[in-house]
């Protein structure tokens, strides 16, 4: 006879030596997710059900989600609890029934952030068109960095690149990726690109991760996601403003190309350059126009089209005055002969009286001759009275015959 205890620790013992390792699939009958991080569960067909735990160092481990209804496959081991005789699956590794954890993981990640509404286009942050700065999280030493730094310098070289180091692959990458995003967004840069090349899923699979998510989500800055290849879709793909194929198919979705804005602007510089042209020669005739209205209507136009009246009036005027004179002429002409006659018996007479005026002034010169001892006083040309000279003037005595020049040596009054 043994006790209970007893019976217990031997079946503990013969379940635990027997059952070290076995594969279970069936349905997830309920799931209880504890605080401490472990996961308690049931797994059932349809007659029997059995208790499931699987301890926190393996949840870790876990890709997706355990929910109700699930058909699963479970590597476990049986461990009995001898206090109560009860024995249950501790699980080790749980695998989605007929495809693989990643797969499941991802679609159920997809679905969560989807009712959250991360995938919405609404809340989508627009791209500049012309960033002046880009960070790119991404590991420093990959080929991808290489390929978007040679796409960046060709398209547009103006544009200043900060490069955020980062593990891209492994069980931290995670919360690395996680964290340069965060860091990243505090750069005051125009765009964020997170990025990686190709890779397996299980190489990519830190993008697919709900940490990354939640960094790109509540970043402030526009995010692409530019990761694998274009056959790769990640949930950073969802969650970001932008999805690229490709990280070198990000810098030509974000950066413009300097060779299609050089092509435009040659176009802009003819295009000016012909309006300026044209302007121009449109000014031009109107500078004509306004001229020539200005020419009509200045002063120096009025003063010139006068003149033109004056000298046509002028032109009349003389033809009046000549034609008037040749009327009057014609009405004197009669008149003509007479008025001859008359001036010239005018003439004769003068002429007979003047002849009369010069013989008597003939004879008077001859009485003034005749007298002798008179003669003319004249002081610097002029005719004066002797009274009137002073001493030492200098005097001209003229009579008929000659002309003598005195000084006067002292006058004496009579």
């Amino acid at each position: 006879m043994i006790t209970v205890s007893e019976l217990n620790e031997k079946i503990k013992a013969i379940l635990e030596a027997t059952f070290m390792h076995i594969v279970v699939e069936g349905e997830v009958g309920s799931v209880t997710y504890h605080s401490s991080g472990h996961v308690y569960f049931s797994l059932k067909d349809s007659d029997s059900t059995i208790k499931c735990v699987m301890w926190r160092s393996n949840v870790k481990k876990l890709k997706f989600t355990i929910e109700k209804g699930e058909h699963i496959v479970v590597d476990a081991s049986i461990g009995v609890y001898s206090p109560r005789g009860e024995y249950q699956l501790i699980a080790v590794k749980v695998e989605p029934y007929g495809k693989g954890a990643l797969a499941l993981a991802y679609e159920q990640l997809k679905t969560k952030l989807e009712s959250r509404g991360y995938f919405d286009k609404d809340i989508k942050k627009e791209l500049p068109k012309f960033p002046k700065r880009i960070a790119i999280v991404t590991a420093l030493g990959g080929a991808a960095l290489q390929d978007m730094l040679k796409v960046a310098s060709k398209r547009w070289a103006l544009c200043e690149i900060i490069v955020v180091d980062v593990l891209v692959q492994g069980e931290s990458a995670k919360g690395e990726v996680s964290k340069a995003i965060e860091y990243a967004d505090t750069l005051n840069c125009d765009v964020i690109i997170v990025s990686r090349g190709g890779g397996s899923q299980e190489d990519l699979w830190a993008f697919n991760e709900e940490i990354v998510a939640e960094a790109i989500y509540r970043a402030k800055t526009p995010i692409v996601s530019a990761i694998g290849h274009e056959v790769d879709f990640l949930i950073s793909d969802f969650v970001a403003d932008l999805r690229a194929p490709t990280p070198s198919a990000a810098i030509e979705m974000i950066l413009p190309d300097c060779k299609d804005y050089l092509f435009m602007l040659d176009d802009m510089r003819d295009t000016l350059n012909r309006d300026i042209e044209i302007k121009f020669r449109d000014l031009s005739l109107s500078l004509t126009s306004v001229k020539e209205q200005l020419n009509t209507l200045s002063p120096m136009a009025k003063l010139n089209l006068m003149s033109r009246e004056f000298d046509i009036l002028k032109s009349s005027l003389n033809g009046a005055i000549e034609y008037k004179f040749k009327v009057c002429k014609s009405q004197l002409e009669p008149f003509s002969s007479r008025i001859d006659e008359l001036i010239e018996i005018k003439v004769k007479n003068e002429e007979n009286r003047l002849n009369m005026l010069l013989e008597r002034a003939k004879g008077a010169m001859k009485q003034r001759e005749v007298k002798e001892g008179f003669v003319e006083v004249t002081k610097d040309g002029k005719r004066v009275e002797i009274c009137s000279v002073r001493d030492g003037d200098e005097l001209s005595l003229v009579d008929g015959r000659c002309k003598l020049n005195v000084t006067v040596f002292k006058k004496h009054r009579l």
